[in-house]
């Protein structure tokens, strides 16, 4: 089987857009995040509002396309263990070490937490109690913040083992061949039906927490898009048809994203019903996913230099990211730099700040398995990490 560098590339550059997009949350103007600037642009809620009604649900997609190529020869029990251990590590140690700093910038900016952050680490560790919205999370003690994925990622694996049987039974394998068997227009409409359920019947009463427990429309949307990458995985003929439709779903999702603004935007002056964008949203996120994965697998499938290094470092540098871009603002701020060289900086130092920190940590045996690197020696059949670091194996 030859190597699928293109769903490789198409995991960092989705994990990439993920550190960026956390980089502009701070610049954002009246988005909720855990710090915000003073120089907050309204303009930038378009282009984050078009990316983020579908880059988690990428990420999620190519976490299910991954956990199909890890799961070929073994068996659900053992794929479960090993992902556990991937998921869970590194969501124990990043809650513990790596996230405390976001809580206790967020809590000293708001002015509910006093200065001092020894003092601050030590009540973090016996779970508070603190004042009301003193960090997001707080309510619950410690928090995960932007770790949230990694229990998700791993409530899906474990639902989707429990499934196996069925999944791989005659009807199971009918479901999975139909879906695969979509064509033409049928391939950019019939996968986001269930999506539209979901909003129909979920989302009035479920809206996002991140918080595992009350997230139902999250769940189901997650979870529908986590079958749809383990289910398409290495079919040739599904991902003939995405390449053959990308210019197809990129106008349709271009398309449906100016419906959707333009709804967005009457909706000041008018009563837009909020039920009608939120179908038209999950019509473009599907459209768009055809178009990325489309597109992705004309362009991006063929070996790269840097693909190797992105396999392992990924990972690690999505534990890292926001604590880094939250350490590198609140060394900024003071500095009163301005709207342009403030923001430039701070990516810079966000990606040098990750880079630099995973080019240690690869050096070491007992750090790599906390950002889930597999220990040197392993071989990548044995690796798991959420994104399939060293996996990605198909019929190109």
């Amino acid at each position: 089987m030859n190597r699928r560098h293109d769903i490789d590339a198409l995991r960092a550059l989705a994990f990439g857009l993920v550190i960026v997009y956390h980089v502009a949350m701070y610049y954002v103007a009246d988005w909720h995040w855990h710090l915000k600037s003073p120089h907050a642009a309204q303009w930038l809620q378009l282009p984050m509002r078009a990316l983020n009604l579908w880059r988690m649900d990428l990420v999620f997609l190519i976490s299910g396309l991954a956990l199909g190529f890890l799961q070929r020869g073994q068996g659900g029990g053992a794929l479960w263990r090993q992902r556990s251990w991937r998921l869970l590590l590194p969501l124990v140690f990043g809650m513990a070490v790596v996230v405390p700093f976001q809580a206790y910038a967020q809590g000293v900016a708001n002015g509910s937490i006093a200065p001092g952050l020894v003092a601050f680490l030590l009540r973090y560790a016996a779970g508070g109690p603190w004042p009301k919205n003193a960090f997001d999370g707080s309510d619950f003690g410690v928090t995960w913040n932007h770790l949230w994925y990694l229990p998700y990622l791993w409530l899906y694996t474990s639902v989707l083992v429990l499934l196996l049987p069925a999944l791989q039974s005659a009807a199971g394998q009918r479901l999975r061949r139909a879906f695969a068997g979509l064509r033409g227009a049928a391939l950019l409409v019939v996968p986001a039906l269930p999506l539209m359920v979901w909003s129909l019947t979920l989302w009035p009463h479920f809206p996002p927490t991140h918080d595992l427990i009350g997230d139902g429309w999250l769940h189901a949307v997650y979870f529908t898009l986590f079958l749809y990458g383990w289910w398409i995985g290495t079919d040739e003929g599904w991902w003939a048809a995405a390449a053959h439709l990308r210019w197809s779903a990129l106008g349709a999702a271009l398309a449906l994203l100016a419906a959707y603004m333009g709804l967005r935007a009457l909706s000041a002056d008018v009563a837009a019903p909020r039920q009608l964008m939120r179908l038209i949203a999950d019509l473009y996120l599907w459209t768009a996913l055809v178009a990325i994965l489309g597109w992705g697998h004309v362009k991006l499938n063929r070996p790269r230099r840097w693909l190797s290094w992105a396999n392992e470092a990924v990972y690690p540098w999505y534990v890292l990211h926001q604590t880094v871009v939250i350490v590198a603002i609140w060394w900024l701020a003071p500095l009163q730099l301005g709207p342009a060289v403030e923001p430039a900086l701070l990516l810079l130092l966000t990606v040098a700040g990750c880079w630099a920190i995973t080019a240690l940590m690869r050096r070491s045996a007992w750090l790599r398995p906390l950002f889930g690197l597999r220990s040197r020696g392993v071989s990548p059949r044995q690796s798991h990490a959420p994104c399939g670091q060293g996996q990605a194996r198909g019929k190109a």
